[in-house]
């Protein structure tokens, strides 16, 4: 800090940047490189020369940081958003206004500088007392240009004691064949009084969010002129008759502002990098857990599938288009001639949807939904206890009942005559559903089944009680697990029992490729 060489301004100190001269009035000319206005703007861009800041008499403060200039663009053009860039990983917040103590408050979150290496969508977990439930979970998607939509995070302090409160993030990176990735920040968020003043707030707060700063007291004039730049923070405070003027001269062209806000960027710190991503010793979307003498009510055969979408149709042995294969069952036991081709080799189509799933008609023959058609391709949210009748055109083919609702999956379970005979899983590929697992709908019978889940390429069983993962494969022993009846086995295919051909070869739970098939 100097004082100013003005003999007509003894009063007038100022801030003299490394390598810079005073101007003539004695006060320092800088190049900042963000700004924002406190009671009115908050951030401005625009191409063009450097930034300006010049004072007129009295005391006036100025503290200056470097400026990154903006590429022009021409001036019948309205100027595009030119998004901050960051050599590290950061997390930009921005939206947040302390004054609205007791009110609802949105976040605006925005990734910058994440290495191309990283999935294309990325899961942000928060925790926090002012959160609703403690915690909250989005995601971040990447779009075609390459850059991430932002998440908005909204939170109320009403009720909540003044003071600040923390905020931890975790984000994750988890997708097929790449290496799981974590990234954390922590940052604190001010609740202050319901009756503070905005001088207060600004003097606990907002001051240390701004990097340029010019106030002129007892009568002086404050003068900043701004052109060009990436972004500025800047604070101009006036008070005792001072006065404070902005000038952004933007020329003609689009200007964005925002308003009295807080915005700064949170440095995401990468903590447990592992060398390559976990493999699992069986890999495998679809695969079964056979039985060899079960008890009274219980399923001879629990049928696993992984996938987006699981079809269900008819049985085929030779290139079937399901993934599910269903048959007819009479007294007598499995039939896979007579009503078994009256179902379509594609019939029904389960997806995820939203926080559910749903299932989708897509055969000639139609379904039935608790007794009622839906229609061909629309898609029906999947209920605890839903009735699912294949076909509508005769009844009693086959029968299915959704037994369990799970974060991860559904249980179908069927309520024909082959309800000893088989049940299904149906559950999202490469998904954990979390520990200690939250609870869900089920019936009684699906709900003493085993907990299994999906992912780095197979099917692990969860107990429930240690949160004891076990990888599945068929030389694991099962006898140990919770919920697994004893004399069961785990099969690499879903239907050990049969030899089922697909002369594709491409599908990872084939049996026997086109190359492979030959006559003695």
């Amino acid at each position: 800090m100097k004082k100013c060489s003005n003999a007509q301004h003894p009063h007038c100190t100022y801030w003299v940047m490394p390598g810079e001269q005073a101007c003539e009035g004695g006060h320092a000319k800088a190049e900042p490189s963000s700004y924002d206005l406190l009671s009115a703007a908050r951030s401005a861009r625009a191409g063009g020369s450097a930034t300006t800041l010049a004072a007129a008499p009295t005391t006036t403060t100025v503290i200056a940081a470097p400026l990154t200039p903006a590429v022009a663009a021409p001036s019948h053009y309205a100027r595009p958003l030119q998004r901050a860039q960051s050599e590290r990983p950061q997390l930009h917040i921005s939206g947040f206004d302390p004054r609205a103590a007791g009110g609802r408050q949105t976040l605006k979150m925005e990734l910058r500088g994440m290495p191309d290496a990283c999935a294309p969508q990325l899961t942000l977990q928060l925790q926090s007392d002012l959160i609703p439930d403690g915690a909250a979970r989005q995601q971040f998607v990447r779009a075609t240009n390459g850059e991430w939509r932002p998440v908005f995070v909204e939170f109320s302090s009403r009720g909540k004691e003044h003071g600040q409160y923390q905020i931890s993030i975790d984000l994750l990176s988890q997708h097929a064949g790449m290496a799981a990735r974590k990234w954390v920040c922590t940052f604190v968020i001010l609740v202050p009084r319901l009756d503070a003043t905005l001088t207060e707030i600004h003097r606990i707060f907002l001051s240390t969010h701004k990097n340029v700063r010019v106030m002129a007291d007892d009568a002086s004039i404050a003068r900043v002129s701004a052109q060009g730049g990436d972004s500025l923070d800047i604070d101009v405070t006036a008070r005792n008759a001072g006065i404070a003027h902005l000038d952004l001269n933007a020329p003609a062209g689009k200007v964005d502002l925002g308003f009295s806000t807080i915005a700064w960027d949170e440095d995401l710190i990468e903590i447990d990098i592992p060398v390559t991503s976990a493999v699992h010793p069986h890999a495998s979307r679809a695969a079964s857990m056979v039985n060899a003498a079960p008890e009274s009510g219980a399923q001879r055969q629990i049928r696993l599938f992984a996938m987006e979408e699981c079809v269900l149709g008819r049985f085929e042995l030779v290139d079937p288009e399901s993934d599910i294969m269903l048959t007819h069952y009479t007294a007598d036991g499995q039939d896979t001639n007579g009503l078994t081709r009256r179902l379509s080799g594609r019939h029904a189509v389960i997806r995820r949807c939203g926080q559910g799933f749903e299932i989708e008609d897509v055969s000639r023959y139609g379904i039935l939904l608790d007794g009622v058609w839906p229609g061909k391709h629309k898609p029906t949210t999947l209920r605890l206890g839903m009735r699912i009748e294949l076909s509508a055109s005769i009844k009693g083919i086959v029968v299915l009942s959704v037994s369990a609702i799970m974060p991860h999956g559904v249980i179908l379970h069927r309520v024909d005559q082959g309800a000893n005979a088989e049940c299904f899983y149906v559950l999202m590929p490469e998904t954990h559903p979390g520990y200690p697992l939250k609870s869900f709908a089920a019936a009684p019978h699906a709900a003493a089944l085993p907990l299994l889940l999906h992912r780095d390429g197979g099917f692990w069983h969860l107990d429930q009680l240690t949160g004891k993962e076990t990888a599945l494969a068929p030389g694991v022993s099962l006898e140990k697990l919770s919920r697994i009846p004893r004399h069961s086995r785990f099969a690499s295919d879903p239907y050990p029992e049969h030899w089922i051909i697909r002369t594709g070869g491409t599908d990872m739970h084939s049996t026997v490729a086109a190359g492979d098939m030959h006559t003695a």
